[in-house]
């Protein structure tokens, strides 16, 4: 009888590990981009949430990362962030990376489990009312909605164009974008001439769709798609039909499109990106960032990603400093509590600091390295929106607005 009884305990005991109970180890999935469209986004990304376990890590929480490739498509993201939930047994998820993943997987995996999703690079303004997660807050980004970028980039072509057509990925990403952008072109009395949508799968041509594009005459072409995508029409757009004047976003700010199609040939381009101001938080994840990795590319959301990871981090910790378990709900209530004021500044990087504070009950507001990451009533964020060129093979910020006008 003693047997049995202590055979009932341990196997009490191992259920109870198996599902979090007495878990310290805080589990975290990473679903980004390493194949597909966004393939040249995915590692540097991934290199910012791991920069940021690291740091957690070495400030005293046990963190581990479990990454997976959304492989910029619905299906397989789906069937990776399951893995992430029923065999991981993570938490929260950084990603997707594509709004056009984000949103399946946050509908099909991560609300209907309970599990935080974090996306640092989906922008599409559907985000913002998915009635999946309406009660639910499990959907959160560190990103701006293209409600934000789209009036930036209206404001800027109508500076020196009079009529747009906007080529743009047929998913919540470029629909969101190309949406906004109109708005906001039209009220600076720019005309639309044409919105031609193509398919989220990367094709060898796009000549048709630059035909319907051409039409209408337009003097600039919206690039609102992924590199994979951007990189042939772009090239087709110069060799066949001699058009070069168009203007990017952050899913075109790329260097494989440099490449394909020739510095020459994008030199002095415009375009817009969710961006990063240059406050303390930014230069001091910068200099991290090139201690760990070398130079940080100009290539967008990578300070997203380990903002998205610290807020995780530290939600986890202020949950664990009031004695609750890690699990996704209780790191979730906390969100708010570590990343929004009042609360003592928490720069990147200051995380033993943070959970110091955390330990005598006070409350903190991280300030990340890509703006304040201020969660509102449906995780959404407001951070800057960079203007960036094309120079001598490279990208480079012109300006960065914080105040964006109204549509």
């Amino acid at each position: 009888m003693k047997r049995i009884f202590a055979l009932m305990i341990v196997c009490v005991f191992a259920f109870a590990l198996a599902s979090g109970a007495f878990a310290q180890e805080l589990r975290v999935g990473t679903l980004l981009s390493q194949t597909g469209p966004l393939k040249e986004f995915g590692p540097n990304l991934k290199n910012g949430t791991e920069l940021a376990a690291k740091q957690l890590k070495a400030a005293g929480l046990d963190i581990r990362l479990f990454h997976e490739d959304s492989e910029t498509s619905a299906i397989p993201a789906t069937n990776a962030a399951k893995k992430l939930v029923e065999v991981d047994r993570v938490v929260a998820i950084v990603g997707a990376l594509a709004s056009g993943v984000t949103v399946p997987v946050a509908e099909s995996v991560t609300i209907p489990s309970g599990v935080i999703q974090i996306s640092p690079a989906s922008t599409s303004p559907l985000i913002t009312v998915l009635p999946a997660d309406q009660g639910k807050d499990f959907l959160f980004r560190t990103c701006p909605s293209d409600a934000l970028q789209g009036v930036i980039a209206g404001k800027l072509a109508a500076g020196f164009s009079n009529r747009a057509a906007v080529l743009y990925v047929n998913n919540p990403y470029g629909q969101g974008l190309a949406e906004q952008f109109k708005k906001s072109y039209e009220k600076r009395r720019g005309r639309i001439t044409s919105m031609v949508p193509h398919d989220e799968k990367a094709a060898e041509s796009y000549t048709a769709e630059l035909k319907k594009l051409l039409k209408g005459n337009p003097d600039i072409i919206c690039a609102f798609s992924y590199p994979a995508h951007a990189q042939v029409y772009i090239k087709e757009a110069i060799e066949f039909f001699k058009f070069r004047n168009f203007l990017y976003c952050d899913g075109t700010k790329s260097f494989d499109i440099i490449k394909a199609v020739g510095e020459k040939n994008v030199e002095g381009r415009w375009g817009t990106a969710p961006g990063a101001s240059l406050t303390n938080s930014f230069i001091v994840f910068n200099a991290d960032y090139r201690d760990e990795y070398g130079s940080l590319p100009p290539l967008p959301f990578i300070s997203n990603a380990y903002d998205a990871t610290a807020v995780i981090g530290l939600a986890a910790y202020a949950a664990k400093s009031k004695g609750l378990p890690m699990t996704a709900t209780n790191v979730r209530d906390k969100l708010r509590f570590v990343a929004n004021p009042p609360g003592e500044v928490i720069i990147p990087g200051e995380f033993k600091k943070a959970f110091e504070l955390l330990d005598q009950g006070k409350q903190i507001n991280y300030e990340g390295a890509a703006g304040s990451v201020d969660f509102d009533d449906v995780g959404d964020v407001i951070t800057p929106i960079e203007i960036w060129r094309f120079r001598k093979g490279n990208m480079v910020t012109i300006s960065i607005e914080v105040d964006i006008p109204p549509i």
